[in-house]
């Protein structure tokens, strides 16, 4: 987890109150539209959502510029295609702390911008394309088209020692998520990647704040292999896409891992999250190397402990408490 220091400044940088109504107003325009499959008509959609004309084509030709295929079906229109784009308007209830673009260098550098800035807590920075994404030890994360790219704010009442708990309950709360929701044996390699079949489907990056002795924010950093495809230039990965045979709604997965992961941050301490991430590791028991910027590590991975530190016992029976670095399994 990197760390930084600041003084703490308070020009907060949210949506203006007229982007959030837009947002809702597409909300409620496809939700209309969704229900009325044969079409509705603009006249029903005004007295619907109570709005004059003008301001609802304005908002149905955003729609359409956004790559929703909207048609006009005799005297009335109809969603013929939507894409499955995270925009904020599909979300109900975030719309506000959620921020779409279409390329960053990184949603990580834009989000330590906004927690600087007093962003609320749970604001999610959602970028398509990343020029410049990242992983750990300074890595290059590619982030190609089709893939889920993004990173929440979170100001938790925790101690900094504490901090660590976050990744394991996010990479816990993400393994979950893939299992329920496509029956993958989805497991969590220390510290937070997301296997599948040992191929690396999703990870994860923190950085946290301190400010006056206290975490003042924590950023999850978090890339998924979805309708991408990464195996190109890393051969030991795998899209959701290539597991399941077929393109995957990223809005879905995105809004029930928030939902989920939202729930297990609300007031809670995570005081038991490493025992119950446990249950859901490979690292544990295998022979694995560890590498950080300046050496290596190898051994067998016994244990993961309260602090999250990777205990490894060495070739000569020693153990090693490894607190951080890039883990690879044998």
């Amino acid at each position: 987890m990197e760390l930084f220091f600041y003084i703490s400044q308070t020009d907060e940088r949210t949506m203006s109150i007229t982007e959030i109504s837009n947002h809702k107003i597409k909300r409620n325009i496809l939700q209309i539209l969704r229900q009325n499959p044969n079409a509705a008509t603009e006249t029903f959609i005004c007295q619907e959502l109570q709005m004059d004309l003008e301001l609802i084509r304005n908002q149905i030709l955003e729609l359409r510029e956004s790559g929703y295929e909207i048609q006009t079906a005799g005297n009335g229109l109809q969603l013929i295609h939507e894409p499955d784009n995270p925009y904020p308007w599909e979300f109900p209830g975030r719309e506000s702390t959620i921020h779409y673009f279409k390329e960053l260098s990184s949603t990580m550098d834009l989000a330590r911008e906004m927690a600087r800035k007093e962003c609320p807590d749970f604001t999610v920075i959602i970028s398509e394309f990343q020029s410049t994404g990242r992983g750990r030890l300074q890595r290059t994360w590619h982030s190609d088209a089709g893939g889920l790219y993004f990173t929440i704010v979170l100001r938790p009442r925790l101690a900094p020692a504490h901090s660590h708990r976050i990744n394991f309950a996010a990479s816990l709360v993400l393994a979950k998520v893939l299992q329920q929701m496509f029956h993958l044996d989805a497991k969590v390699k220390w510290p937070n990647d997301i296997l599948v079949n040992n191929l690396k489907l999703s990870g994860m990056l923190s950085e946290m704040g301190i400010e006056a002795n206290k975490l003042s924010y924590v950023n999850i950093g978090i890339g998924i292999n979805v309708n991408n495809d990464p195996m190109g230039k890393e051969p030991n990965a795998i899209s959701l896409k290539k597991l399941l045979g077929t393109r995957i709604d990223r809005r879905k997965l995105l809004s029930s891992f928030l939902d989920d992961f939202q729930a297990v941050m609300s007031g809670s301490t995570l005081e038991n999250i490493i025992p119950q991430w446990k249950h859901y590791t490979m690292t544990i028991g295998r022979h694995v190397k560890i590498v950080t910027i300046k050496e290596s590590y190898e051994g067998v991975a016994r244990d993961v402990n309260e602090n999250g530190a990777l205990i490894l016992e060495q070739g000569d029976g020693s153990l090693k408490e490894v607190i951080y670095g890039d883990c690879f399994h044998g």
